[in-house]
């Protein structure tokens, strides 16, 4: 029964620490601080504690009480749910929209993560039972390291490179660089987006690349992101200052126009390229087998 109790004991604290460890409020602020906090940590006991309960019971042979796992994958399945719920109600107050696949990807994110901790809380269990508990305490803290390095994801800049782009107009037509905005007929609407606008060309890398940056939900993001981080110069009801993505369709980049609340090039161009590769947007055209087997040919 000690050795029940230590294994439990350490699993549900390695589990809950790694949980610790993947809760960030970033300036996103999400979740909030501290109340969606509180929830996200409690939830994450409670998944520490099942993860680390599991490994007593198997040795008991109370195989039923597995069946506790399928419980809680229900029950984090709902948490996804909650989270999507919630950001849909918020994202019709934001002045720059999140977008479907933004939220799609906060809420898978914090379902994966409670998986993440009932596995640390397992594995942390099973190697005190089945050796020591330094060695389970060593096993869970290298889990909680894996764990924290697998839930970053990647971001904007790995698969594309950024540079500043020229804001300017050709008659009503608003350009950066190259690629065509909108048309903006009011003058004062132009005056006011050349001294304070900010456009920027984001370049694909490869193929996969270029469809990724497709996906309007991915544009949308880096919208949002910036909107979050630099502000935005903009009220409901002004829809030439309105930030925007457009892509040219011949090589598949992307430009990006807004006008921020704080006009910082250094700062924006930090913003986007640390934007996450939402999930939900990632393509891998270069793994089809249909383009394999067109090359062998």
């Amino acid at each position: 029964m000690e050795d029940y109790a230590l294994a439990t004991t350490l699993g549900v604290a390695l589990g809950f620490l790694g949980r610790v460890v993947m809760l960030k409020t970033d300036y996103r602020q999400y979740p909030t601080y501290p109340h969606g906090s509180i929830i996200h940590l409690a939830l994450g006991f409670i998944a520490a504690a099942l993860g680390s309960i599991a490994v007593p019971a198997l040795y008991e042979k109370e195989f039923t009480a597995i069946t506790f796992l399928s419980l809680a994958a229900q029950q984090f399945r709902e948490v996804r749910n909650m989270e999507r719920n919630t950001l849909s109600e918020l994202d019709s107050m934001e002045m720059v929209s999140r977008g479907t696949a933004y939220i799609e990807g906060i809420a898978m994110a914090f379902e994966g993560r409670n998986y993440l901790v009932i596995l640390t809380a397992f594995l942390t269990s099973l190697s005190v039972m089945l050796i020591n508990w330094w060695v389970g305490i060593v096993v869970g803290l290298l889990s909680i390291i894996l764990a924290y390095i697998y839930h970053q994801g990647s971001s904007l800049k790995k698969i594309a490179d950024i540079h500043l782009g020229q804001v300017r107009f050709e008659g009503p037509n608003l350009f950066v660089d190259d690629i065509h905005i909108m048309n903006v007929g009011v003058k004062e609407s132009q005056k006011l987006i050349l001294e304070r606008g900010l456009g920027f060309v984001i370049n694909p890398k490869s193929m996969d690349s270029i469809v990724t940056l497709s996906n309007l939900g991915q544009r949308q993001a880096i919208l949002h992101d910036l909107s979050v981080g630099l502000g935005v110069y903009r009220d409901a009801g002004n829809p030439s200052l309105t930030p925007l993505t457009r892509r040219d369709i011949n090589d598949g980049r992307v430009a990006v126009f807004f006008l921020p609340q704080i006009k910082s090039e250094a700062q924006a161009k930090n913003v986007i390229s640390k934007v996450p590769i939402l999930e939900n947007a990632v393509r891998i055209p270069s793994e089809s087998d249909a383009l394999h087997e067109e090359r062998k040919g």
